[in-house]
């Protein structure tokens, strides 16, 4: 942890650190403080200054030419361990903005998808398409639409870095954005490993509240190797990247039109919608609430790192045009 100052002090180090992070080569503090005001921290250029040299100090930035910084690897490792209070809720809090900012749109098939991000090595990607494929064609995904981004793009507010491939799978918040955007309010419960027996939903193996945690559970499962999508792919027998939420009882028959609306354009993520008060997969429902269990968009990735892939992932950290998606079928 950034010692030394404030808690306010950390936080905006953490940010400016956020920032360098995601930008590819050597930054300037005028664009960092430009890139800092998008969300919502308002520091001038002189006040990015007085923090890069201190950040300089500690080892966290080094200064490139006469005014560019890059974030050393003692920088990055800060950001990993950036203030516990900023964390807190951390996650819900990225599923509730993500859906605020999905503005697609069925009927047109326009706008802004959420999508997790994944870093693959160039040279592992080939292989890493021929396991996630057999997620896909199981069904076991958001949809069959996916983006890439070659070294030097942009996949989201992503740069992709030298030697790396960008991969975004659909998120199945689109499935939160898209009955937002049609008055149906949907509260994200918890993300968990499912599992499938003779390729039915069974039970929640394991579960995290996203109100608990300031991580993703999708990431946590995959790091902790406790999937087996490739077995549910396969056998029929398995354990997938799950994701449960809740509407209002009277909501669900809009909701259960938006969600087949969403698969006809490549955008499925609804395994089942229960009815008012009973438990979904043993997962308990408030009364007058209708249970929603929905597919993790990050399973096909969680079927390469099976497959000894490794990738960085980051869920829910972008959101893309429609248009920017491609059938991951075209990509074999």
């Amino acid at each position: 942890m950034f010692g030394g100052g404030s808690v306010e002090v950390e936080r905006k180090v953490n940010a400016i650190l956020r920032v360098l992070s995601e930008s590819n080569g050597v930054v300037g503090a005028r664009l960092i403080s430009r890139e800092l005001k998008k969300h919502g921290i308002d520091l001038s250029e002189r006040a990015v200054r007085y923090h890069l040299k201190l950040m300089d100090e500690r080892g966290l930035t080094r200064l490139v030419g006469r005014d560019g910084r890059q974030i050393t690897q003692e920088g990055m490792d800060e950001l990993r361990d950036a203030l516990v209070g900023d964390k807190v809720g951390f996650f819900i809090n990225r599923i509730e903005v993500v859906s605020f900012r999905t503005t697609f749109d069925w009927r047109t098939r326009a706008g802004l998808v959420p999508a997790n991000v994944s870093i693959f090595s160039k040279d592992d990607f080939p292989r890493a398409l021929k396991a996630m494929a057999v997620a896909f064609k199981a069904g076991l995904s958001v949809g069959n639409l996916v983006a890439v981004a070659n070294e030097g793009e942009r996949l989201g507010e992503r740069v992709i870095p030298k030697g790396r491939i960008g991969f975004a799978t659909v998120c199945s918040a689109v499935v939160t954005g898209a009955l937002l955007k049609a008055g149906v309010p949907m509260d994200s419960k918890f993300g968990g490993i499912l599992q499938i027996k003779d390729r039915k939903p069974l039970r929640f193996a394991e579960l995290i509240y996203y109100s608990g945690t300031s991580l993703d559970p999708s990431e946590v499962f995959i790091r902790g190797k406790m999937t087996d999508v490739i077995g549910a792919a396969k056998n029929g027998d398995g354990k997938v990247l799950a994701n449960f939420a809740e509407v209002p009882g009277q909501c669900r028959s809009l909701a259960e039109d938006m969600t087949s609306k969403l698969k006809e354009v490549g955008l499925g993520s609804l395994m089942v919608m229960g009815k008012p008060g009973e438990p979904v997969c043993e997962a308990p429902v408030d009364p007058n609430r209708v249970g929603v269990l929905m597919l993790g968009g990050l399973n096909p990735v969680a079927a390469a790192e099976e497959a000894g892939i490794q990738a960085e992932n980051a869920a829910i950290s972008a959101v893309v045009e429609y248009s920017q998606l491609k059938s991951f079928w075209d990509l074999l």
